[in-house]
């Protein structure tokens, strides 16, 4: 891939049921972003579909290879999960697993990324444990998860046609794409270009 001071934001949700709100939130939040001028790429739905996560195991399936390429390349990387008994969905928690496979990349894990978090939940209190809970494992993983994360009640029936019913939905969205736009660009800003095309590490000192 040419080099490029366009961030490249991943997005990563959604379930099996095609349409679903935290998939119609992510791609929302995509178009946001790129609307922002970043380079956007969505792994959701069918595609996450994947075999358990084992580290014995060396084979990969393509979508799992696809998965794990579009995450090394990422600059920054948008998270959308329904809330399930408090918690993220099973499907989105062994897609993360897999980044165990970048374990000894340059960048590890998710670091360096910005990382912006969507959680749709039926209801205020599994929001908010769902939510609590994204965020940790970005830490564990090493990314930055953005100030700002959407938070939004599907029992509000938050999409009319695939687009927000309401303002506030909009809002919350594209704030968080433009938090992972603007925290990605500053991340290339201080990258090293010569290691742009391979596995960028941040330069802490010039």
């Amino acid at each position: 891939m040419p080099h490029t001071n366009a961030p490249y934001i991943v997005g990563i949700g959604g379930t099996q049921r095609a349409g679903s709100t935290s998939e119609l939130a992510l791609r929302y939040c995509l178009s946001a972003a790129k609307a922002a001028g970043a380079r956007v790429d969505m792994i959701a739905g069918a595609a996450l579909e994947l075999p358990l996560y084992d580290p014995s195991v060396a084979h990969r399936p393509p979508a799992a290879l696809r998965l794990i390429q579009a995450m090394r390349r990422a600059d920054g990387i948008i998270i959308a999960t329904p809330s399930y008994h408090g918690g993220m969905s099973g499907m989105i928690k062994n897609a993360l697993d897999y980044t165990e496979d970048m374990r000894e990349d340059a960048r590890s894990y998710f670091d360096g990324r910005a990382v912006g978090c969507i959680v749709c939940a039926n209801g205020a209190q599994a929001l908010g444990t769902a939510l609590v809970g994204l965020r940790s494992v970005i830490h564990a993983l090493r990314g930055w998860p953005t100030p700002y994360a959407a938070a939004i009640n599907s029992n509000e029936k938050p999409f009319v046609d695939g687009r927000p019913a309401r303002p506030e939905v909009a809002k919350a969205l594209e704030t968080v794409a433009a938090q992972v736009v603007q925290f990605s660009s500053l991340a290339i800003a201080w990258s090293d270009p010569r290691e742009r095309d391979g596995e960028p590490r941040l330069v802490v000192s010039r």
